[in-house]
């Protein structure tokens, strides 16, 4: 539930508050707007009731929250979430840009990477150092070596990191070396595992399930911030239909339907959506649109040689192009890149 206080309440009517509902057992968040305050209670609805806080002074209101996830709710928190990554702000005005290749392959493919995307205005980098496939066969990825070579390229070109966590046990390993942790579709509800993120001072990039629905995915969300995580990034990367041309289906109604429910940012992986290069700008764009806060986008030096989705990645050259285009769409919808 959330009790909205009056306005200029005294600091005593706050306290009075926050002393009944943390005996009664809730989980108290309180936000401090310019004009009102607002506490937010999670815990055992039934409850309410004997607590009588509209007869307190100060409470102008108390509000059931009805979505089972309260702390990703719009109701919950009216003004969007900023989460800041060092000095940027995703959720903000400013649209950002994740580029790199799917996987860390090499020192060299890394660095020219990450110097390629830079260069053409994004501001961090993503790379997968675990990579574990479909098949065993696969490339599976460098691993440490991999994040350590991550960490050098945000130490040559000031780039922010992104980079998946797989499981609890290589979490410390990644969150050493990360700027933003990824929970990818396939560990949207290993909620063993959303539980421990939560326990861990970094930005959480939550990438939604191939067949999730939206409440899904934010009950996800929800699991995060119940823990004491509260810097939650949504991602969009497209869910699966019966329509088999394009890799999954990207469902970019979901970014304003999200930014309506929930106070979360949310980005766009258009390239894992469509899986096909050609189609991951007009996508881009449209997310952009569509309101998204930021974009997650595959860019390899020679998508060719790639060990890892090189079909679905742009060259430098495209991602100059993309990147020329979006601009002029976030002007347009009156934000930066």
């Amino acid at each position: 539930m959330i009790v909205v206080m009056s306005r200029q309440v005294p600091e005593d009517n706050i306290e009075a508050v926050l002393d009944r509902l943390k005996k009664a057992g809730f989980q108290i968040h309180l936000s401090r707007g310019v004009e009102r305050t607002i506490i937010g209670a999670i815990g055992d609805k039934t409850r309410m009731g004997d607590l009588a806080l509209e007869a307190m002074p100060g409470v102008e209101s108390v509000v059931p929250i009805l979505q089972p996830y309260k702390l990703a709710s719009r109701a919950f928190k009216e003004q969007d979430t900023v989460v800041k990554v060092g000095d940027l702000a995703i959720g903000g005005q400013h649209i950002h840009v994740m580029a790199g290749p799917c996987a860390v392959e090499s020192r060299e493919q890394l660095l020219e990477a990450a110097a390629l995307v830079k260069a053409a205005g994004a501001t961090l980098l993503r790379g997968g150092a675990f990579k574990p496939r479909t098949s065993p066969y696969s490339f599976q990825g460098l691993e440490e070596k991999g994040l350590q070579y991550l960490a050098e390229a945000r130490e040559k070109t000031g780039l922010k990191i992104v980079t998946e966590v797989m499981d609890a046990g290589t979490l410390p390993m990644v969150a050493e070396y990360a700027d933003i942790l990824q929970i990818g579709t396939r560990n949207m509800q290993n909620f063993f595992l959303l539980r421990e993120v939560a326990r861990v001072d970094k930005p959480v990039l939550l990438k939604r399930g191939a067949s999730a629905t939206v409440e899904e995915w934010l009950m996800a969300a929800e699991y995060i911030m119940a823990g004491g995580n509260y810097n939650v990034i949504l991602c969009e990367r497209g869910i699966r239909t019966f329509e088999n041309f394009t890799r999954n289906t990207l469902d970019l109604s979901a970014v304003p339907v999200v930014k309506h429910l929930s106070h979360l940012p949310v980005i766009v992986d258009p390239s894992h959506a469509i899986g096909k290069w050609r189609f991951v700008p007009p996508m881009a764009v449209a997310a952009v649109a569509a309101g998204a806060d930021g974009l997650l986008i595959e860019v390899h030096p020679n998508p060719s040689e790639a060990l890892c989705d090189g079909p679905q990645s742009l060259t430098p050259e495209n991602f100059q192009t993309l990147m020329k285009d979006v601009r002029r769409v976030a002007e347009a919808m009156g934000r930066s890149l």
